[in-house]
């Protein structure tokens, strides 16, 4: 094996542990249950999936934070604050007492964590292969997507065995152990020509952050994102309901085919981080957009069809995944290299906005048309925009 490929494994590792957050649905419930029965008194639905929307809330916006002090401080200082930040975070929340407690530990405190170490890795693994960077960066992206395969059965069975908040401290001490011993093993390739001058970066058409924030193709870029997100965290986050309650399967039907959508999320990083080393940023959105167009199209005819939905949504799936790794690919395609981490942690509260608004646009399409079909139309209309958007204003 080639050095530098050992660090896409370490990457792939690293988000393999991070990716946790997507496994929330098997800690919800049981957490829920036992903070009742303590305190006696009911929680929402809102407020039990309130720990895991404040996660990608503050996981979004430290990004950029983390980004501006990578330039400033060692990355190996960042990824093992991140990593302390993360374990302790989950360690805390096995104290809980109430669902507050949770949203301040698991939510405020992880968010933070995962958004500190999040960039670090992608940034490395860009970095040791210029040649390849959409594909490198999508497969150490895979671990993220895979988590739920390998977290969310280890979770359930510790679940059963010690109890919820139990789980919590054992799997805080393992991150913590895990993601700081591999943080010591990241590190840049050494630069043979560090000093480049003004002009040279120019012609290589590297960007600062402000200087990346004042051209179109930013906002065009940002706007993208948001839609891909917001599209794809909507239907994953409807995916076991829709499958209930529009194509009419069981609850066990609708579980296994969820884990099924997993394994699309998490190839699609690597398949379009691939396909936009190879097309270019502005084809590879053109084709998002138009899959994800044609999938909520045969999903508005085929209402209650089981193939078409197996289809439609592994579609979708494999679309937000392939969004984790356009984005931080063509924001080295468009704006260069040299200061990548700091541009793709303000690209990447595109994310945080989509993450917060399909929540609250899907629910508004429940709760108005009494069904989840209807979350296909903003689908359908935001990537009609999005298409638009990225053929006008996206350099090839």
């Amino acid at each position: 094996m080639k050095r530098r490929e050992n660090y896409i494994i370490i990457g792939l590792v690293m988000f393999l542990c991070m990716g946790t957050i997507y496994s929330w649905g098997v800690f919800q419930n049981p957490l829920v249950k036992v903070l009742e029965e303590n305190n006696n008194d009911h929680i929402s639905s809102i407020m039990a999936g309130m720990p895991y929307t404040t996660f990608l809330f503050f996981y979004a916006f430290t990004m950029p934070v983390a980004g501006i002090f990578i330039k400033k401080v060692n990355p190996k200082i960042l990824l093992i604050l991140g990593s302390i930040l993360i374990g302790i975070a989950w360690y805390l929340a096995g104290f809980a007492k109430s669902i507050e407690f949770i949203i301040a530990t698991y939510g405020i405190l992880g968010g933070i964590g995962v958004g500190i170490v999040y960039g670090i890795p992608l940034a490395i693994v860009a970095e040791w292969f210029p040649d390849k960077k959409g594909f490198a960066v999508g497969l150490t992206l895979l671990g993220f997507g895979l988590s739920p395969f390998l977290t969310a059965p280890l979770a359930g069975e510790l679940i059963i065995k010690f109890g919820v908040l139990p789980t919590f401290k054992i799997l805080g001490v393992l991150f913590l152990i895990i993601l700081t011993l591999l943080s010591l093993l990241l590190k840049f390739p050494d630069k043979n020509n560090e000093k480049q001058s003004t002009e040279d970066l120019e012609n290589l058409g590297e960007f600062t952050s402000k200087e990346m924030i004042k051209t179109p193709e930013f906002y065009a870029l940002w706007i993208c994102y948001t839609i891909g997100t917001f599209c794809g965290l909507m239907i994953i986050g409807v995916s076991g309901s829709y499958a209930q309650e529009v194509v009419g399967v069981t609850s066990l039907k609708a579980a296994f085919y969820t884990s099924l959508f997993a394994v699309f999320n998490g190839i699609g990083r690597p398949l379009f981080g691939a396909i936009t080393d190879r097309i270019g940023s502005k084809n590879t959105i053109t084709i998002s957009y138009v899959t994800i167009i044609f999938s909520g199209i045969i999903s508005l005819i085929f209402k209650s069809n089981t193939i078409t939905f197996v289809l439609a949504f592994s579609i979708i799936w494999l679309n937000l995944g392939g969004w984790l790794s356009i984005a931080p690919a063509s924001t080295i395609n468009i704006f260069g290299k040299a200061n990548y981490t700091s541009n793709y942690g303000i690209l990447f509260t595109a994310y945080g906005i989509g993450a917060v608004s399909q929540g609250f646009i899907g629910g508004y399409f429940k709760e108005s048309f009494g069904s989840y079909i209807y979350i296909f139309y903003p689908v359908i209309i935001s990537c009609f925009i999005g298409l638009v958007i990225a053929r006008i204003f996206i350099r090839k």
